[in-house]
Order: C-alpha cells, then sequence, then structure tokens
C-alpha cells in the first residue's frame, strides 16, 4: 500500500507515541484522522502540526469503549473524508495494579479501553474496509502482553488478548485487509518513572537504552508500506527485552 493520498485514522494520538504515529504518517502524505477522550488541548495542537504538512487532520473525541460512541465516531470520520484506509489502535491506559489492592473497577476500566476499545474500532471499519477491497489495521500491542510486569495484571492481560484480537482479525478480514500489531518494549516510559526506574529498565534491556516512539511508527509505517503479505503478525520493538534476563 502506498501511504500517500490515504486515509489513517489513529486512536490515542493527541500525545506521545500516537501523536508521533500520526504525524509521520501525515509525513508520508496520508490524511488523518485522530481521536481523544480527555486531551481536547493537546489534540488541537496535533491538528495543528499535522495540517501544516498540507494534508487533512480531524480530531474527534469519543470513549472508544462504547460501541455507540465508536459507531458516532466512525460516521464522522466517513463524512469528512469518504473512506479509512489505515487503522491503527493506540489507545491505551497503563496502571498499576497490585493484586491486592486491584479493585474491579480498574479490571473494567483496562479491559475497556486496550482490548474492547481496538475491537470495536477494527468492527466498525474491518468490513468496511473487506467492501471497498483493501485495508491495513495495525495494534499497538506490548511485549508484557507475552512475558508480563509484575503489578500490571490487567493490563498484561488486555495486551495478551490484543495480539489474539489481531491473529483472529487478520483471519477474519483476509484476503482484502492484512492485520498485525507492533508491541513496543522500554519506550517513553510514563513519566512519573525515575531516573532509577529508568536505569533500571535500560540495565534490562540488551540494547542498553531506551527506545523511542518514531521507533514504533517506524514500524507501524513498514507494516503500512513495506509488504502486503504480512497479516497476523506480531513485531516486537522492545530492544531485545523479551529475550533478555527477566
Amino acid at each position: 500500500m502506498e501511504l500517500n493520498g490515504k486515509i489513517a485514522l489513529v486512536t490515542g494520538a493527541a500525545r506521545r507515541v500516537g501523536k508521533v504515529i500520526a504525524l509521520t504518517l501525515a509525513r508520508g502524505g496520508a490524511h488523518v484522522a485522530i481521536t481523544y477522550n480527555h486531551s481536547e488541548k493537546e489534540a488541537r495542537a496535533t491538528v495543528a502540526e499535522i495540517e501544516a504538512l498540507g494534508v487533512r487532520c480531524l480530531a474527534l473525541q469519543v470513549n472508544l469503549s462504547q460501541s455507540g460512541a465508536v459507531d458516532k465516531m466512525a460516521a464522522l470520520a466517513l463524512e469528512r473524508f469518504g473512506r479509512v484506509d489505515i487503522l491503527v489502535n493506540n489507545a491505551a491506559v497503563f496502571l498499576r495494579t497490585p493484586l491486592a489492592t486491584l479493585r474491579e473497577a480498574d479490571w473494567d476500566d483496562t479491559m475497556n479501553a486496550n482490548l474492547k476499545g481496538p475491537f470495536l474500532t477494527a468492527r466498525a471499519f474491518g468490513q468496511r474496509m473487506v467492501k471497498q477491497g483493501s485495508g491495513k489495521i495495525i495494534n499497538i500491542g506490548d511485549w508484557a502482553g507475552v512475558r508480563p510486569y509484575v503489578d500490571y495484571i490487567p493490563y498484561c492481560v488486555s495486551k495478551a488478548g490484543v495480539i489474539a484480537l489481531t491473529k483472529n482479525l487478520a483471519l477474519a478480514l483476509a484476503p482484502q485487509v492484512q492485520v498485525n500489531c507492533v508491541c513496543p518494549g522500554p519506550v517513553l516510559p510514563p513519566e512519573e518513572y525515575s531516573e532509577a526506574d529508568r536505569a533500571e529498565i535500560i540495565a534490562a534491556t540488551p540494547l542498553k537504552r531506551l527506545g523511542s516512539p518514531t521507533d514504533i511508527a517506524a514500524a507501524v509505517l513498514f507494516l503500512i508500506e513495506g509488504s502486503d503479505f504480512i497479516t497476523g503478525s506480531i513485531l516486537m520493538v522492545d530492544g531485545g527485552r523479551l529475550i533478555g534476563p527477566s
């Protein structure tokens, strides 16, 4: 798939990794719709940056865990652009939830944002992509969906679910649509992490450094433009963390 002139929708793209993905696709000539939940100010700034690149952009506020809201968002995107060729399911929450204090609400909030949301958006656009004859869906997982973090049970389970969702969607939407998953490792740690936290992560990573959002965006770009013969694949972008020491 050639990116130039295509329509991409990136969820959770007001800031951080999602913003970098959206800007990368825009630099490749794609028109971009972004979604956000609470980050309205950041979303407006991202739209301005994307439009400055000479492509169209639309920001849509949506709670991705509600099917009615997702259907409305999809309708607005299609009304504006006519079609969506690329869906990047990036929106997620990352909550520390030790088992001793884990609440049912924590479980539900994480599963809704990280797993139900990608399912609903893929359902909203996937069949449309089949009818139009082509499409790419790229889910953003996490290496912790394979080897879990301590004290992040709902998060790790949700990302394991994203990996399984990717494989199932790849089968359900073939051959017209390719569905793949990019699994970041130590990339852009949470803002509240200390220097000691970061140093510990780096020490456990074979490449001995943190990744960057551009590493994730480059992997997404490869799955769009690099090949149309990849589907159901899980691409680890983790500096070797998965194979490194525990």
